[in-house]
């Protein structure tokens, strides 16, 4: 069972990651992925490098899904500006990510090659992952 880390600081006005993820927590599409074991904000950067790295290595071969989507607003104010006048501007777009959260999913390679893929994707990613593999897969 997985359990969501405790955080010495609380993340003010931009919600609570509390307990683990009700949904897209099952390989849906492909015969292998990697699974969040973290909470996090998820970069639409961090997210895009870590789609490279693993295209990159699969030589466009076989076929990624990525399973999160950066729909979070994170906004901040500019440096040295006094207090008031409103919401800063949006600094950048997030995803909200929960312990069991199957991140990306590969389909239609071999499973070293995957195994592979996903790791280099998983080192440009906030979140500590774990490798997953489909229960109905049977390497021919």
């Amino acid at each position: 069972m997985l359990q969501p880390r405790k955080t010495k600081f609380r993340k003010q006005q931009k919600g609570r990651m509390k307990g683990l993820a009700n949904r897209g927590h099952l390989l849906s599409n492909g015969q292998f992925g990697i699974k969040s074991l973290d909470s996090s904000f998820v970069t639409a950067r961090q997210i895009e490098a870590a789609r490279i790295a693993a295209t990159r290595y699969m030589k466009r071969e076989g076929t990624l899904w990525i399973k999160i989507f950066p729909d979070k607003p994170i906004t901040k104010k500019p440096l040295e500006v006094r207090m008031g006048k409103g919401k800063g501007a949006v600094e950048y777009w997030a995803a909200v990510v929960k312990p069991g959260r199957i991140m990306f999913e590969l389909g239609g390679i071999p499973e070293p090659v995957a195994k592979e893929a996903l790791r280099l994707a998983a080192q440009k990613l906030p979140v500590r992952t774990k490798y997953v593999v489909a229960r109905d897969f049977s390497a021919e």
